[in-house]
């Protein structure tokens, strides 16, 4: 085969990959990403990485490999190296995305209403919390509008429990000049149903937290794509109510 020949079947299979970028990136820039796959997802973040391969088949194999989208986000250095393909550059797209992404969550709901927008902070706490090994707690304080003030993790336990003491809490939550919070904590295992020592937690976060007039609103339990919310289930207002109580009695 002469020289010119073989320019020339380069030449065609470098525009056929092009063009095959070029389609993704207009598909992307017409409708977003609704139209497409998880695969042509993680095909087209590649791209940025890797600007003169074809990245479908590396795509795909990632998808085998973590079996989910937010999986191959979420996968360990050294695993995402071992598929092949993979580069630094690719890793170091696939985990700037990803932090972007968290920022983006973050940054949108700082001075947003919070009370009247509760699948924006699942959306942001999930993504924060789901890939979590341990048990995280986490504190949102909120000025007097129910504007967020800031999100700080607390206290970092074992694979199954962490220990939440109330009056660190509350001296955090003075620190920040918070009118009222909301709780969330991970279980690693997936069930966000709660433990009794989450109930019994709760309670005494709700007493603590009233004594120095800083409502408490939520208490959120982040599963694997579930969540329980003390609020929603009327744990929050019953345990208001048994706090009135018992200083009645007192």
């Amino acid at each position: 085969m002469s020289q010119s020949q073989s320019e020339s079947i380069l030449t065609v299979r470098r525009h056929k990959g092009e063009g095959h970028r070029k389609r993704l990136r207009e598909k992307f820039m017409e409708s977003g990403l609704i139209a497409f796959r998880d695969d042509e997802v993680i095909e087209l973040l590649l791209t940025l990485g890797t600007p003169r391969k074809d990245c479908k088949d590396v795509a795909r194999d990632l998808m085998k490999q973590f079996k989910t989208f937010h999986h191959v986000l979420e996968a360990p250095i050294d695993e995402l190296m071992k598929v092949s393909g993979i580069g630094p550059q690719n890793v170091f797209g696939i985990r700037l995305i990803r932090a972007v992404a968290e920022r983006y969550l973050e940054k949108r709901l700082m001075n947003s209403v919070l009370i009247h927008n509760a699948k924006e902070l699942f959306d942001y706490l999930y993504m924060n919390m789901r890939d979590k090994t341990r048990e995280c707690f986490l504190v949102i304080y909120l000025d007097a509008k129910n504007r967020i003030i800031e999100l700080e993790t607390l206290f970092e336990g074992t694979l199954t429990s962490t220990s939440i003491y109330p009056r660190e809490v509350v001296t955090a939550a003075l620190r920040h000049h918070a009118a009222a919070v909301i709780f969330a904590h991970n279980h690693p295992s997936g069930d966000p149903a709660p433990s009794p020592e989450d109930y019994a937690v709760t309670r005494q976060l709700i007493a603590a937290c009233r004594i120095v007039s800083i409502t408490v609103h939520e208490h959120i339990v982040i599963g694997n794509n579930r969540y329980f919310s003390f609020a929603d289930q009327g744990y929050i207002a019953r345990a208001y109510q048994d706090c009135d109580r018992d200083m009645d009695a007192t």
